[in-house]
């Protein structure tokens, strides 16, 4: 397939960015998006122009680098999947492709199609741990009853890849999904409950520091998100803060 690609271009963090129009031809409906990419890029080095530049790694959806707005949707029109999951065959021959870079104040923008999401990591430094002895008195973790349910709930909220579809989907921007996850995986298990007051309310407070909205109840984050993390998520982070304040 032939396709136009509107793709925003920004030299630096500093440098005012702009849309550039680009052609792609033979693109098999069997590639995946960043191999389409691959191929525009192989293009620009022949051409001796500078090549776009997109965060991504290990390509099976696990790592939460790539990170592109595609046609007003965080990781493009499929759903349940990361940008590197998504394939050409959603597409069609002669389609006009519009790529951006995810949009929020937290997210600044490193070049072109790339964007800093080490707010994240400093949300997760602030609580998103379990301290444990590891001097050889371990606790084995079997010696822990834990209820399937629960263990069932942590594991779909530790699925969170930290990618920030919700926060570049949400009009707010907010990051609530991502630190509702992140505060329940541990919320819900024993391992978590020594430090839970001051996990939620330092991890609470850091996203507050680092600029993200509010959530409204728009439910738009867990649409986007590729692991379907649920707004029970966010529910349970309210609980927990609103608990811990008191």
């Amino acid at each position: 397939m032939n396709l136009t690609l509107k793709i925003w271009r920004q030299k630096d963090s500093d440098a005012k960015g702009q849309m550039v129009d680009y052609k792609v031809t033979d693109i098999s409906e069997h590639m995946s998006f960043l191999e389409m990419l691959d191929v525009l890029n192989e293009q620009l080095v022949n051409a001796g122009e500078e090549p776009v530049a997109f965060d991504h790694d290990c390509r099976e959806g696990i790592c939460g680098m790539c990170s592109l707005y595609i046609n007003g949707e965080a990781h493009g029109p499929d759903r349940g999947i990361t940008t590197c999951q998504l394939h050409m065959r959603m597409f069609n021959d002669g389609d006009t492709i519009t790529i951006e870079p995810f949009r929020a104040a937290a997210f600044p923008v490193i070049k072109d199609l790339i964007v800093d999401r080490m707010a994240f990591e400093r949300i997760q430094q602030a609580g998103g741990y379990i301290s444990v002895n590891t001097s050889g008195n371990t606790q084995d973790a079997n010696s822990l009853p834990i209820s399937k349910h629960a263990a069932d709930e942590a594991m779909d909220a530790a699925a969170c890849i930290g990618c920030g579809a919700c926060v570049a989907t949400c009009k707010n921007s907010s990051a609530m999904l991502f630190v509702g996850a992140k505060v329940s995986q541990y919320a819900l298990l024993p391992q978590g409950q020594v430090e839970a007051a001051d996990r939620v309310k330092n991890m609470v407070a850091q996203m507050d520091l680092e600029g993200f909205g509010n959530c409204t109840n728009t439910g738009a984050c867990e649409v986007e998100c590729p692991k379907g993390i649920s707004l029970d998520n966010i529910a349970r982070m309210n609980r927990e803060l609103m608990k811990a304040n008191l």
